[in-house]
Order: C-alpha cells, then structure tokens, then sequence
C-alpha cells in the first residue's frame, strides 16, 4: 500500500496534467504539462525505476514500429507521392466536390491500412491541404475533407491491430497476435467505418461545394506544389505513375510481412524498421539524399507525451484505480458477451478522452488481465477496448496522437479549426458509431466463433 501523500501526489499530478493540457496556455505543447506530470509522479514514489523499465519494455517495439512507418511516409513525401497524389485525386473527381469528398475518405481509410492512423494523418492532410488550397476554398469549405478525413484516418486503425501503436501495445499484454486479431475485428471495424463515413456525410453535406473549379496542373516531385499548366503535365504523371506504384507495392509488402512476422514470433518492430531502411536506401540512390532529413522530420514530443502519459496512468494503476475498475466492471463484464463488449468499449472510450486513448487502453487491457475472464469474452472484451480507443477516443482532440498531429499540421499550414468546431461534429457522429461498431463486434464473433 502507497503512503497517502503519494497517493494525493499522484493525483494531483494528474489533475494538474489534464488541466494544463485542456486550456493549452500560449498554445503549449501536449508534451510538456505531461512530461512534468510524469516527472512529478516518479518523485512521488508512486512508480519505481522498475516500472519505467516495465512500461518502456511495452511501449518501446511499437513505437519503433510506429517511427519505421513515419519514416516511410517522409520517404514517399521526398518522391513527390503528395503531390503525384494530390493531382490523382482532382483528376478522378471531374469537378465533384461529392466525389473529392468520397475519394478523400478512401485515400485515408487505404493510407491507414498501408501505413497506420499516424502515418495517414502525416501523409493524407498534406495532400488534402495541397488539393483543398489549389482549389481556392474557404476555410469553412475546407473543414468538411480535413476534419473527416482525419477521423477516418484515426478510425480506419481499428481493423487491423499493426495501424495503431497503442493495438500493439495492448496485443503484447493480451498475449494475442495481429492475424487472430484481424480475423475477429476486420468486418465489423469495417462496417463501423462505412456507417461513420455516411454520418459525416449527412453532417457535411450542406457544406461539401457542389462543384470545384479544376485547373490546369501540374507538379514538382521536389517541393510538392501545384503549378500552373505545362506542356508535359501528362508525361510527368505517367511517368510518375509506375514508381508510385512500385513504392506503394514494395511498402504493401513490408505490411504483409508484418503479419507474417507476427504469426512465427519474429519481431514486429524489426521488420519495419528493415523496411524503413530499404526505403531510405532506395531515395539515396535515386534522389541523393542523405537521412538526416528524417530525424528533423519526425513529431519526436509526440512519442514523449504518450510515453510520459504512461507514468501518469501507471502510477494512478499501483495507488489502486486498476482494483477499483475491476470491483465495479467484474460483474459487469461477466454478464453477458454483448453487455461485457457495450460496457468496455464505452469506459474506454470514455477514459480515452480524458486520458489519451494510448494510457487509457493500457490500463483497461491490465484491468482485463487480473478479470478471470473466460477466453472467448476476454478476447472480445480487449477487441471492444479496442473500437473504443480507436473509435470512441475521437471525441476529443486529446484522445489520439494522431489528432494531435493532426492539429500540429494544420497549425503549421495557417489552417484554423478551434477544438469547438471539432467538438460539434465528433458529438454527434462518435457515439452512435461507437455503440453500431461494437454490436457488429457481437453479431460477428457469435455468427463466426460461437
């Protein structure tokens, strides 16, 4: 048992993180309220040198995963894919601004099954932002393509366990690997994703223009901006078009291989880092550039703030809050599968938004572990925990990494959409995709497993 000045510490410090992090003085980064919230919890006593080594022995392969995949997308940036892309998309909308919506939604849903929600979000608000300026729309006009497109992208990792850092953190302490995981998730995550896709529509409908003003293009691999019409546009696209598709082949590839990686034990992190390096090598060859570039280009205080979120939560776990949530779930959970999937799924969701969905699953997947539960209802208890910190977080800006990124690129763009404005859709789309996606978890785990 914790001395009661740790506990009150502890505490403390984690009220005074969120608070920090909600009202953002100056706009200060996540990273630094929970940095010194971390920093203030370890002091207390409440975690041990010896749970830093715990924690960072379950955050450490996926977060290199996660880095191997964003240095693959700064790779694809180099080759001029955003650019390539971004003239693809106008070119397949024939002046639709419905049809540039639907093909935004697409573009991110394949970006996180290609790469993961933060490698989507660093590759497709880039191009939605090349495309959305191009056109000249208003700043209103453009909250419709950015605003859905990164909540897809953020959802669209529910699927398939490789897409988010944070399934690959609570697959390790499940003891669950990614094809088991993809068997049971892939449809109903799937099915969740088309029915949030067709609420941000009616949602946006009023304000997606009817028509877009299409000029002539063209682009430079270098810069990745647009330019006005050349000559031998259509020669620079088509010869584009064959090393785009090589590259998003080859990195299609290293996704399989992760499977495969995952299924005969070898290390996840590993084949995605060998990945990453081929790529590299492959852009210094052919563009002659050297990889210092990636180091400048990755969200580094992105991966402090979900590791500094851990300390935090993990000291509120050894003060007792894992033993209260598991007194008062237990005979929730044990009830019934479709009850024990509604009843996690929505905490985590619940948690993901005050905590960040990365410690909020953590400490809910822990809680499962010390249940008791039988196998097949601990499988679709974590599977649920899953769709609710990868679906259900999206409440909030706060409740994944990648909307943080997300923010941070549209802040560095000049492009201004007030944490109000995300509220006033996510509240009215989240929870019933929420609640539809984890009954579809239900209905196909009984019709396929049961």
């Amino acid at each position: 048992m914790y001395h009661p000045t740790s506990m009150i510490i502890t505490i403390f410090a984690f009220l005074l993180t969120m608070i920090m992090i909600f009202i953002r003085p100056k706009n200060m980064n996540e990273a630094i309220p929970a940095t010194l919230g971390a920093i203030i919890v370890f002091l207390s006593g409440s975690v041990s040198i010896s749970d830093l080594i715990d924690i960072s022995s379950k955050v450490t392969g996926a977060a290199i995963t996660i880095i191997a995949t964003i240095v693959m997308a700064i790779v694809l940036e180099s080759f001029g894919f955003f650019s390539w892309t971004a003239a693809l998309m106008l070119k397949l909308s024939k002046g639709s601004g419905t049809w540039l919506y639907w093909n935004t939604l697409l573009l991110c849903f394949l970006m996180t099954l290609f790469f993961n929600n933060d490698g989507s979000i660093l590759i497709t608000t880039p191009i939605l932002i090349l495309i959305l300026k191009h056109l000249g729309l208003k700043n209103s006009q453009m909250i419709p393509y950015l605003l859905s497109g990164a909540l897809i992208s953020t959802a669209s990792s529910a699927p398939i366990g490789v897409s988010n850092i944070v399934n690959l953190i609570a697959l390790k302490i499940i003891g669950m690997d990614l094809y088991l995981q993809t068997v049971m998730m892939f449809v109903p995550g799937v099915i969740g994703l088309c029915f949030l896709s067709c609420l941000l529509y009616l949602v946006f409908k009023k304000d997606i223009p009817q028509s877009i003003q299409v000029h002539s293009y063209s682009f430079t691999l270098q810069k990745n901006l647009f330019h006005p019409l050349q000559k031998n546009y259509e020669n620079l696209f088509n010869q584009q078009k064959r090393l785009m598709i090589n590259m998003l082949i080859f990195v299609f590839f290293v996704r399989i291989s992760l499977f495969f990686a995952s299924f005969i034990g070898i290390s996840v992190s590993l084949v995605a880092v060998i990945g990453s390096i081929i790529l590299l090598i492959w852009r210094w060859i052919h563009l002659k550039k050297n990889p210092k570039d990636v180091v400048r280009k990755i969200p580094w205080h992105i991966l402090l703030f979900a590791f500094a979120m851990y300390v935090i939560i993990y000291g509120l776990h050894n003060i007792g809050l894992t033993e209260l949530l598991i007194a008062h779930l237990r005979p929730l959970v044990n009830d019934s599968l479709l009850h024990a999937s509604l009843t996690m799924g929505m905490i985590t969701a619940l948690l993901s938004n005050i905590f960040n969905n990365h410690p909020a699953l953590m400490i809910s997947t822990l809680a499962l572990t010390e249940m008791g539960l039988d196998p097949l209802i601990m499988k679709t208890v974590y599977l649920a925990n899953i769709i609710g910190s990868d679906i259900g977080s999206l409440i909030l800006p706060i409740g994944t990494l990648a909307t943080l990124i997300w923010m941070h690129i549209l802040k560095t763009n000049k492009i201004f959409i007030s944490w109000l404005d995300y509220i006033k859709v996510t509240l009215i789309v989240i929870p019933p995709t929420l609640i539809f996606t984890l009954i579809c978890l239900y209905l196909w785990l009984l019709l396929v497993f049961v």
